[in-house]
């Protein structure tokens, strides 16, 4: 004889993020598909731990007599805030010289997306030390 199961199924959880949080994580910006070495990029910054969560690639093209970031392709591996903020940060970053982009900062990125619940605050964090790191590896370079 088998047994029925007689409870009743919980109510999901509420959406607690901003419809532009939604936006960019069902639909990310400038995600790079695929193999990494199909986006010829000028620059690479990675940050994060892929053990104990999060972690951000972050791939820049940039016009070398002027500085400015043309192109912006990414990868992160965490959850929905994670994935929202890197995409957000891109479309902000797109455009600006490197100087500009180094002063988007976390707070820019969370109001972008319409505010970031407080424990999911580092995830933008997150996105703009990966950008950091992506510049300096540029300046290294060059």
């Amino acid at each position: 004889m088998t047994k029925k199961c007689t409870s009743t199924p919980k109510t999901p959880a509420p959406w607690v993020y901003s419809e532009k949080v939604k936006e960019h994580f069902l639909n990310p910006q400038n995600f790079l598909m695929g193999d990494e070495k199909k986006f010829k990029c000028d620059a690479k910054g990675i940050i994060g731990n892929p053990i104990c969560g999060d972690q951000m690639l972050m791939m820049l093209k940039i016009d070398k007599k002027t500085d400015t970031i043309t192109d912006v392709k990414w990868k992160t591996y965490g959850c929905a805030s994670a994935i929202a903020s890197t995409s957000a940060l891109s479309e902000l970053a797109k455009g600006k010289t490197l100087d500009e982009a180094l002063k988007i900062d976390a707070k820019q990125i969370a109001d972008y997306l319409g505010g970031l619940p407080k424990h999911k605050f580092h995830c933008s964090v997150l996105g703009h030390d990966a950008l950091k790191a992506a510049i300096e590896n540029y300046r290294e370079k060059h």
